[in-house]
């Protein structure tokens, strides 16, 4: 397979630091307004609160998370860092999948359902059992996600545990 020039990697490094930079800014964002969500003092103000975190999750994070994963694939099928030749690019590559699908089945439906209960019940939804719910997973699982984002970061940048051991016969 050709390999990306110097430029080309550069261009690719920048494009995918973007995706994670939104990756990473979309799930602090979202948490903290998951968060903020029982503070609301209306209906509309509730509803505004879910509009606005789908509009984050939709915009920000699925883009980020999806970018980040086809950078990533392209890293490693045009440059000389492969998909598992270092141990911390093993880890990085299942972590990203894990978060991807941890996000998209198990924190996105809960994102997605909040306004449509916000709407019809307005402030009532504070005491609804699938909208306090909804807001629990998110904030459990929000709070693993962000903490598998930045470990990615981190690991992105130690660069630990080295070069897997080849095995032979």
């Amino acid at each position: 397979m050709p390999k990306l020039g110097k430029l080309g990697l550069r261009v690719l490094k920048i494009v995918h630091l973007i995706l994670a930079g939104l990756w990473v800014g979309g799930a602090i964002g979202l948490n903290i307004m998951v968060f903020l969500f029982s503070s609301a003092e209306s209906g509309g103000e509730l509803y505004g609160y879910n509009i606005a975190s789908k509009l984050v999750d939709d915009l920000l994070i699925i883009p980020g998370a999806m970018g980040c994963l086809v950078t990533g694939l392209l890293f490693s099928l045009f440059s000389n860092w492969g998909f598992f030749k270092h141990r911390w690019l093993a880890v990085k590559w299942v972590l990203t999948v894990f978060c991807i699908l941890f996000g998209t089945f198990y924190l996105g439906p809960t994102v997605n359902d909040q306004p449509a209960i916000s709407y019809a019940e307005g402030l009532g939804a504070l005491a609804d059992p699938t909208w306090i719910a909804n807001r629990l997973t998110s904030l459990k699982g929000g709070a693993i996600q962000v903490f598998l984002i930045l470990f990615m970061v981190a690991i992105s940048v130690i660069k630990p545990w080295g070069l897997r051991k080849k095995v032979t016969s």
